[in-house]
């Protein structure tokens, strides 16, 4: 008897699916939605580009303490307003300031200014990310200099 229910419950079941599925999935599609399925997806095709004129800034040689600045200048070559949302330095010496969550339509430029308070010794590179609503998410731009120490240059040169 268990059976028997058991294999009434598997025909039943079977059946279900099969009448449930009778129509084509074809015949479900409505023409508008695919019209506006399509217009959104050519829309999401469209994002900004970030082109900078330089993506890095050599300061030369500065004293120690000796702050620094430099400009950033970039065009928005996209097809699409380009939106920059943040903008951070690999330290505290280093500050960018930029359009925040302004839009920038194709074809428009903009300015991203990086100041350095001019920290450090020797060698120093530090780099800013740029975050934006580009198709990579983020751009890095780099300043460097050569530091030399405020005692150094006091003391002028040897002879």
């Amino acid at each position: 008897m268990k059976r028997i229910t058991t294999i009434l419950s598997l025909i039943m079941a079977v059946a279900l699916v099969g009448v449930s599925c009778k129509d084509k999935a074809s015949n479900k599609i409505v023409a508008d939605n695919v019209e506006s399925a399509t217009d959104r997806d050519e829309a999401q095709k469209k994002l900004p580009v970030m082109s900078f004129e330089k993506s890095e800034h050599d300061f030369g040689t500065i004293t120690q303490g000796t702050p620094q600045e430099t400009v950033f200048k970039f065009t928005n070559t996209g097809n699409a307003p380009l939106i920059i949302t943040d903008a951070k330095s690999s330290c505290g010496c280093t500050v960018p300031d930029y359009p925040k969550n302004t839009p920038i339509a194709p074809g428009e430029s903009g300015e991203l200014v990086v100041k350095f308070n001019g920290t450090g010794q020797n060698q120093v590179t530090k780099t800013v990310t740029v975050t934006a609503n580009t198709e990579k998410g983020a751009e890095l731009l780099r300043i460097k200099a050569f530091v030399n120490p405020k005692d150094a240059a006091q003391a002028g040169p040897v002879k």
